[in-house]
């Protein structure tokens, strides 16, 4: 009996931001359309989505093999070597993701405390924009320890060389 499929969360905010982002696109359109009259903000809250969207889908990009890799000389070890491979990829791209998380925190610390800049368009403190990289950045280290377990997993059901 199949099983149902559940609703995973980062695909449901991923759906959403998109969603936003046409819609908001859409609403512009036609205002300039219709109206002859274009919201400046929306451009603010597209990008920033965007950013966002970028951030899960990095995620949900890991967690399916789809990152960028060097296969070819990757196929050339044995699989013993393999693992090690894939454990070092792990550490280095989740390294690579907790430089980004501390430059971003330290980039919110400065704006709330210091600089207490505003966006252009609507006048958001930018540091609520900043926030989202590090609190999404939970979906890219799911999928960056999901990808590598399941390397794993398929190494040793698979046959040794």
């Amino acid at each position: 009996m199949l099983s149902k499929p559940r609703l995973r969360m980062d695909h449901l905010i991923a759906a959403l931001l998109l969603f936003l982002m046409a819609a908001i696109a859409f609403i512009n359109a036609l205002s300039r359309y219709l109206f002859h009259f274009s919201f400046a903000a929306t451009e603010e809250i597209t990008i920033n989505l965007f950013v966002w969207l970028t951030v899960i889908g990095s995620g949900i990009a890991f967690e399916r093999g789809g990152q960028l890799g060097m296969v070819t000389l990757y196929n050339l070890f044995p699989n013993r070597v393999k693992k090690w491979v894939i454990v070092f990829s792990a550490l280095m791209s989740a390294g690579l993701f907790v430089v980004v998380d501390l430059f971003m925190l330290q980039a919110i610390y400065d704006e709330i405390l210091l600089f207490q800049a505003t966006s252009p368009g609507l006048g958001v403190p930018v540091w609520i924009y900043y926030s989202g990289i590090p609190a999404l950045s939970v979906f890219v280290f799911s999928g960056i320890y999901k990808n590598a377990a399941a390397s794993l997993q398929h190494m040793e059901s698979g046959p040794e060389e």
